[in-house]
């Protein structure tokens, strides 16, 4: 399968431009997987860091589920892949672990938090509150937010699949 990215519309409406950068980013990180083995997604390329490609599609469903579900719409479902022993669990993987349960389970949440956010606005607030403040937060600020952490993880990726089998691009 080829990952197709379109490029955000340049003249859109905000709430346009906005889901635009965010699935654009969103098919970055399928596209910088692309083509690999289960080993070499499982790979933790730049020692000592256990960060991998696979790890890094996992976390991103633990993301998508902590806003769009969690907060956004108040579900109260719990963490995919992590646990109060193991924090950061999604980065723990083992032989068993596969980029279908993976990939499969990072599009359904995907698939899922672009029902919930369809249910509000721009500036309708989240059921669901900051730990630090107490206050709910905007889709707007959801968006933003998630468009810069998938663009953070996207530079992860770049070092983590040039470090597995050499491949570059934007």
């Amino acid at each position: 399968m080829t990952t197709q990215r379109t490029e955000p519309a340049q003249n859109a409406d905000e709430r346009t431009m906005l889901e635009g950068w965010l699935d654009y980013h969103r098919e970055t990180l399928a596209w910088k997987c692309e083509g690999l083995t289960d080993a070499q997604l499982r790979t933790a390329a730049v020692p000592p860091s256990e960060l991998s490609l696979m790890g890094l599609v996992r976390h991103m469903a633990e993301v998508e589920r902590g806003w769009f579900r969690q907060v956004l719409v108040g579900d109260e479902s719990g963490p995919i892949y992590y646990d109060e022993e193991d924090r950061d669990g999604e980065f723990h993987l083992t032989e068993d672990d596969t980029w279908q349960e993976a990939h499969a389970t990072w599009r359904a949440e995907i698939e899922t938090a672009r029902r919930n956010a369809a249910g509000f606005g721009l500036d309708d607030l989240s059921r669901g509150k900051s730990r630090h403040s107490g206050d709910p937060f905007s889709l707007r600020w959801i968006y933003t937010h998630m468009i810069e952490e998938y663009a953070r993880h996207n530079g992860h990726a770049d070092l983590l699949r040039e470090c597995v089998d050499g491949v570059t691009g934007d």
